[in-house]
């Protein structure tokens, strides 16, 4: 049943993901998958195991979803992953506004370090566009919205923000992994899709950026 996708799985995500199916059953399957993609931002699990609750994970949930046998729903699952990603990013944003930097200084380690310092470039230098653009980097992703709380950013431009970015990376990524089961190109596509999202925000923040200077 589902070892007929591995092929297809095997130059872009981990098998490991797929196998779970069957022992979770279609329930639990949404539920797992929901929970991971929530837990990767909202609890910062993404900092230690990006791979699982990240592109990998949401991919494939599109991938088991195109087998008629699984009973997935795509845009049952699509829609879930979308709220999961949001709602994450939002418990995200509310840590760091009320807990502010000690939050973040408590994380140790070489790489979350690293992703810390990289997401308060990325922050500052975009603003919005960063909560939309992170969504699509996995050391981004974790730690622009807990910043974007700590800067204090207004709730309501994060809010929006966080909706844009989720929708697009959620439900575009997961409906990217549905269709490649049956149009191959999909899935070489998938990235490039997430490169324009990523290449028109930069641009679209280079020109509000612009235009604050000038203004200022």
């Amino acid at each position: 049943m589902i070892s007929s996708l591995a092929p297809t799985l095997k130059s872009a995500i981990s098998d490991q993901i797929v196998v779970w199916f069957p022992s979770l059953g279609t329930n639990l399957f949404y539920l797992t998958v929901w929970a991971l993609v929530f837990a990767g931002t909202g609890l910062l699990i993404g900092a230690f195991i990006p791979f699982i609750t990240g592109d990998s994970l949401v991919f494939a949930a599109g991938l088991v979803a195109a087998s008629s046998i699984t009973g997935v729903n795509i845009w049952v699952m699509a829609t879930g992953v979308g709220i999961a990603a949001w709602l994450g990013d939002q418990v995200g944003y509310t840590l760091g506004r009320h807990y502010g930097r000690p939050y973040l200084d408590k994380r140790k380690g070489r790489w979350i370090r690293t992703g810390i310092e990289k997401s308060e470039s990325l922050f500052l230098a975009w603003g919005w566009w960063a909560v939309v653009i992170s969504r699509f980097m996995p050391w981004a992703r974790v730690f622009v919205p807990v910043i974007a709380g700590i800067s204090k950013m207004n709730y309501y431009k994060f809010f929006s923000a966080n909706l844009v970015g989720a929708v697009a990376w959620g439900v575009g990524l997961t409906l990217c992994g549905y269709y490649s089961a049956s149009i191959p190109a999909v899935k070489d596509a998938s990235y490039l899709i997430a490169a324009f999202f990523i290449a028109a925000s930069l641009i679209a923040g280079l020109r509000v950026w612009l235009i604050n200077r000038r203004t200022a």
